[in-house]
C-alpha cells in the first residue's frame, strides 16, 4: 500500500496548472457509449476512478487509447450490456452507465457502485426517473436488471432534490429517448453544463443545462466528436486551502472563476487575496489565517461539499473559531478524528463540526478513509511541525493526478512511498 511522507512547514510558490474535473470525465466518459464512432476527450485526467470507467468501457465493448490527457474512444457498436459487481465496485460515477447503456442497447444489467464511504447516496432518484421514461427495472441480489421493451419516452421529471447523479443519468437516457424530457430541481453544477456541451456537440438537443429546468428533445443517434472538459474546481479549491495554511503564493492556471464563486469568499474572510487574469488566479495567503465563521455546504451555486474537508483543515490552523455544516452528507467528518492526532481541535457531531484554530499541528501517522478527506490531511501534513505519514493513498488517487509532484513542483517537501 502506497504512503505519503511529507516534511511540513514549507511556504508553496510558483504557478500550477489544474487538472480536469473527475466529475465530468466520468459521466462524459459514460456518455461515449452512446455515441457511435470516435469521441476524443481532452484534459482528461489520468485518476483510478477514470482508468476504471475507461475499463468499463472496454468491456462493453468499446475500443481506447490515451495519449497524456487525450483519451480516443472508438465506439462501433457494444458487445456487451451488463457490468460485472468487479467493475462497479470501483467507483461510485459507474452508476450514469445505467442511464448511458440503457439508452445505446435498450437493457442494462448493473450492480450497485463503489466509491467513498462518506454517507448514504441513495439510486433510488436514479430508478424512479428511468422508469418514467418506461424502463422496467428489476433488483436482484444487489444488482439492476433494467430493460425498455417499448424503448424510452421523453416525460416530465420533478427531482426530490438536485441530485447530480441523477440528473446525469436522466439527461443519458433521455438524450436518444422519443419525444421530450423536461427535469425540473435538477441539478446545476458546472459538471451537468459540461456533460450538455458534449452530448449537444454529438448532436443531442439539451436546453437548460445550468438551471434548474433542463428540456431535452429526443433525437434518434448521436455521434462521436471532441471535447475539452472543464477544470476542476475542487482540486483548484484543495490547491487554495494547501497554499493558505503554509501562508503561500500561487498561482492557478486554467481555472473558471465563476465555478469558485462560493470558495473564494470564505477565503477572503481568512485574509487570503485573490487577483484574476483571464484564467489564471493568483492566491495570496496571510502568515496565520483568519478564522471562516460559518461554511455551510449546500448544492451549487453554494459551497461544495466537496470542499469542505480541505477546508476545514485549514480551517483547523485559523486564529479563531469556523463552525462546518454539513447538507449533503451526513458522514463527513471522518476526516476530523485523523486531524485531531495532529493536534487539531475538532468537535463534530451530526450535520455539525466545530473547529477551533490552533497555532499549529504536529506530524503524525494517519489513515484516508475518502477521497476528499485524503485531501485534507494532505493540507495539514503541509502545514504541520515535523513529518506526516498518511496512509490510504488509493483515496487520493481517485480525484487527484500525480498531487505529490504537483505539491512538489511548488516547493513541497513530499514523497510517495
Amino acid at each position: 500500500m502506497s504512503k505519503l511522507i511529507i516534511s511540513g512547514r514549507k511556504r508553496l510558490l510558483g504557478d500550477v496548472t489544474v487538472q480536469g474535473a473527475k466529475n465530468s470525465a466520468l459521466p462524459i466518459l459514460a456518455a461515449a457509449v452512446i455515441c457511435g464512432g470516435e469521441s476524443v476527450i481532452y484534459n482528461c485526467p489520468r485518476l483510478s476512478d477514470t482508468e476504471a470507467m475507461l475499463q468499463t468501457l472496454r468491456y462493453l465493448g468499446c475500443k481506447t487509447r490515451r495519449s497524456s490527457g487525450t483519451v480516443l474512444i472508438q465506439n462501433d457498436g457494444l458487445s456487451r450490456s451488463d457490468v460485472p459487481d468487479t467493475l462497479m465496485r470501483k467507483t461510485r460515477g459507474s452508476v450514469v452507465l445505467l442511464g448511458a447503456v440503457l439508452a445505446a442497447e435498450g437493457k442494462a444489467k448493473i450492480c450497485l457502485p463503489g466509491g467513498c464511504d462518506i454517507g448514504i447516496r441513495p439510486i433510488d432518484i436514479h430508478i424512479k426517473a428511468l422508469r418514467k421514461l418506461g424502463a422496467v427495472i428489476k433488483e436482484r441480489r444487489g444488482c439492476l436488471d433494467c430493460r425498455a421493451p417499448h424503448g424510452l419516452k421523453g416525460c416530465e421529471i420533478a427531482l426530490p432534490f438536485p441530485s447530480v447523479g441523477a440528473t446525469e443519468d436522466i439527461m443519458l437516457a433521455a438524450c436518444t429517448a422519443s419525444g421530450e424530457t423536461v427535469i425540473t430541481n435538477a441539478a446545476r453544477e458546472p459538471e451537468i453544463c459540461d456533460l450538455a456541451d458534449f452530448l449537444n456537440r454529438c448532436g443531442a438537443k439539451i436546453q437548460g443545462a445550468g438551471e434548474s429546468t433542463i428540456v431535452i428533445d429526443g433525437v434518434s443517434r448521436l455521434s462521436g466528436r471532441d471535447h475539452a472538459i472543464i477544470p476542476d474546481r475542487i482540486v483548484a479549491a484543495t490547491l487554495i486551502s494547501c497554499a493558505a495554511v503554509t501562508g503561500g503564493e500561487i498561482t492557478l492556471k486554467g481555472v473558471i472563476r465563476s465555478h469558485l464563486s462560493s470558495v473564494i469568499p470564505v477565503f477572503e474572510d481568512a485574509g487570503c487575496t485573490f487577483a484574476l487574469s483571464g484564467n489564471e488566479l493568483k492566491v495570496t495567503a496571510p502568515e496565520r489565517l483568519r478564522s471562516m465563521k460559518l461554511v455551510r455546504t449546500m448544492p451549487y451555486p453554494g459551497f461544495p461539499t466537496d470542499a469542505q474537508a480541505p477546508v476545514l483543515a485549514a480551517a483547523s490552523v485559523a486564529d479563531g473559531t469556523t463552525v462546518f455544516i454539513e447538507n449533503i452528507f451526513e458522514n463527513r467528518y471522518r476526516h476530523a478524528a485523523e486531524l485531531a492526532r495532529m493536534g487539531a481541535d475538532i468537535r463534530a457531531e451530526g450535520k455539525f463540526a466545530i473547529v477551533e484554530g490552533v497555532p499549529g499541528l504536529y506530524g503524525a501517522a494517519v489513515e484516508a478513509t475518502d477521497l476528499r478527506g485524503a485531501a485534507a490531511l494532505v493540507a495539514a501534513g503541509l502545514c504541520a511541525e515535523g513529518k506526516t505519514e498518511i496512509s490510504g493513498v488509493k483515496y487520493l488517487e481517485r480525484g487527484y493526478e500525480d498531487f505529490e509532484q504537483v505539491l512538489t513542483s511548488l516547493g513541497a517537501d513530499i514523497v510517495k512511498l
